[in-house]
């Protein structure tokens, strides 16, 4: 069992799950956690591109514990690869339970996203990571 996000992983977002956010049942909804962790994947994508990105694909999304409401979701970003136009990202959502100390990855997967223009159409990634990759 993990019980820390990985260390080459960068805190981008976290945030309260909060009832409106739950079924009755007292789960989060996995859409509702999938869109933070687009969220994260766009502020990130964003500071690595040098402007305006969009998600393209989301690759392989794994849904592996409940988040219940008051934990706290912290979603975790890694920059995977910087191509031409797009980066890929690899993005871990794990909580903080409101009555324990304790964390959980709840879940995990691979967001595409790419550097677009004002008009939308595909732009070349400006940060200096793009010639690193």
């Amino acid at each position: 069992m993990e019980l820390q996000p990985p260390a080459d992983m960068e805190l981008t977002l976290r945030t309260l799950a909060m009832p409106a956010d739950a079924n009755p049942a007292g789960d989060i909804f996995g859409g509702w956690v999938m869109s933070q962790m687009d969220l994260a994947a766009f502020v990130r994508a964003n500071d690595v591109a040098g402007g305006r990105t969009v998600t393209v694909a989301v690759n392989e999304i794994v849904f592996k514990k409940p988040v219940k409401i008051g934990d706290t979701l912290c979603v975790y970003t890694r920059i995977e690869k910087v191509g031409r136009t797009s980066i890929t990202l690899k993005i871990e959502a794990w909580t903080r339970r409101h009555s324990q100390q304790s964390r959980d990855k709840v879940t995990e997967a691979v967001f595409i996203m790419v550097a677009v223009d004002d008009a939308g159409n595909p732009r070349a990634v400006q940060s200096e990571a793009s010639k690193v990759a």
